[in-house]
């Protein structure tokens, strides 16, 4: 896979830092939360905003930490433990368990797929393959979406997954990873399709096509 961006470490956290509202909006729909941008904005900036569910605030105030981890530790080694402490952000207050591998069944909402209960070594053999990959943009990709599909953590998955994939993204120039609101239908319909048939083909074409982004340099 060819990478569409090829910006220095320090272009692409420039370019995450300026579009930080929107990259957390577009997770917090992602995730159903009724929101606007503007509210998003204000609740980033401290402001109390009352029309809002205490859980949905959670979530964008969750998903600013585990940013802001993730921009000021760069140079942490990307591995299950850092996953795992990533989700301590991501669904802290949110979830059963966070920052802890799933050790319970669950279902997954629009197919008949179920993941099973993740196993320790078994995960860190599957990382280890995906980090191999010699593409930045499809290691990150693949990492996401194996991270959604198996869904380790009791919540959570798509964001941690999202926001580690970017992790790979920035280490080495290559944009940014989000689903903009007028793809997240499309999006979904393609992520269903792969948790039930475990194929990735559309949805890393899709992801490809519409969900990087940088700035021209």
């Amino acid at each position: 896979m060819t990478d569409k961006y090829n910006l220095t470490k320090e272009e692409n956290i420039f370019s995450i830092k300026k579009n930080l509202t929107i990259i957390i909006y577009n997770s917090a729909k992602l995730e159903g939360l009724n929101v606007t941008f503007p509210k998003t904005g204000a609740i980033l900036d401290g402001v109390n905003v009352g029309t809002l569910k205490l859980d949905d605030i959670t979530c964008i105030l969750n998903l600013r930490d585990a940013w802001r981890e993730i921009l000021n530790n760069l140079d942490t080694k990307l591995d299950l433990d850092y996953i795992c402490y990533i989700n301590s952000f991501v669904s802290r207050n949110e979830s059963l368990k966070w920052g802890v591998l799933r050790d319970g069944k669950v279902g997954i909402s629009g197919t008949d797929y179920t993941p099973k209960i993740p196993v320790k070594e078994e995960v860190i053999t599957e990382l280890s393959k995906i980090m191999q990959i010699e593409s930045p943009t499809l290691r990150a990709i693949k990492l996401m979406l194996y991270g959604m599909r198996f869904q380790l953590f009791w919540d959570g998955n798509k964001r941690t997954s999202m926001i580690i994939a970017n992790k790979i993204m920035i280490e080495n120039g290559k944009g940014i990873i989000t689903v903009r609101e007028e793809n997240i239908v499309e999006f979904n319909k393609l992520l269903s399709e792969f948790y039930t048939t475990g194929d990735d083909l559309k949805i890393t074409k899709f992801i490809y096509d519409n969900c990087i982004f940088g700035i021209e340099i």
